[in-house]
């Protein structure tokens, strides 16, 4: 609820500067917001967003990620179309909103219908951090709101908040970035469930513009179907950019597979192909 009404007040803000500038006064609008974006992002590292680990970095980037998916080796594969990934803008210093697009979910077998997901919002608070010249290093608190928005069961039946911290440190042509968090259902907890993440991702800045990681992906379930069971994933992968389309825009596509390695797991050898497009 909070992320949902930070959120709306950025844009009821913005729609109205917009509205009530025109010619000039529109493109001085736009020269103030990358202004401003573009100074927050300098105090922060240069790193880049992992695949699966959400980056304590603010970024200002439109993100369409596909996912493909296994319940069991052999099984029909379930492809989550767009991810909730979607527009990430910075419309005050320190301060990032993602506004996730909800995926499109297709289940591969007639028994499960296809359908949307849910929305989800996250907002960014930076603490603080330090660009490569000071320090290399960030700490950023996040809040993400998801909303029962999806249709034909494919997603779940109250909101679920989820608070979480997130830290990265650089040591010159190494990274990490993690992220510890945990999922609050609005109501009907006793069959959602909550869930305890901890991500952790390793990077390489190799080359120019490759970055190879590793990430760990750890869950612990507490209530629901999967009551007092955890699982974790190791994902291997590449990210390789951001390469130059102009001035200001940037192009990154990345890909890697998350492959299970606890006895117990909801989905195993899941491929994950990301594109972004930053301004």
């Amino acid at each position: 609820a909070l992320a949902f009404l930070v959120l709306a007040a950025v844009a009821t803000a913005a729609a109205a500067q917009a509205a009530s500038t025109t010619g000039s006064d529109r493109d001085g609008f736009r020269a103030r917001w990358f202004k401003r974006s573009d100074h927050s992002k300098a105090g922060q590292p240069h790193w880049i967003t992992p695949l699966a680990t959400t980056t304590p970095r603010l970024e200002q980037e439109f993100r369409y990620d596909v996912n493909w998916s296994q319940a069991k080796p052999g099984g029909p594969y379930t492809e989550a179309y767009g991810n909730t990934k979607g527009f990430e803008l910075i419309p005050f210093e320190n301060v990032e909103v993602i506004l996730g697009v909800p995926a499109y979910v297709v289940h591969n077998n007639r028994a499960v219908p296809n359908g949307w997901g849910d929305a989800q919002l996250l907002v960014k608070y930076r603490l603080f951090s330090g660009n490569a010249e000071h320090g290399d290093y960030i700490l950023t608190a996040f809040l993400s709101s998801s909303f029962p928005s999806a249709t034909n069961g494919n997603g779940h039946t109250n909101a679920i908040l989820t608070p979480t911290l997130a830290y990265g440190k650089g040591w010159g042509m190494f990274d990490m970035q993690g992220t510890i968090g945990a999922a609050e259902p609005a109501g009907n907890t006793s069959a959602i469930g909550r869930t305890y993440t901890w991500n952790h991702t390793f990077q390489l800045h190799s080359l120019e513009r490759i970055w190879p990681e590793l990430e760990v992906n750890q869950i612990w379930f507490s209530g629901g179907g999967n009551d007092g069971k955890a699982q974790t994933f190791l994902t291997p992968g590449v990210v390789i950019g951001r390469l130059p389309l102009s001035d200001r825009i940037g192009f990154t596509v990345g890909a890697g597979v998350q492959i299970a390695v606890s006895q117990f797991h909801t989905s195993d050898h899941s491929i994950i192909f990301s594109t972004r497009l930053a301004f």
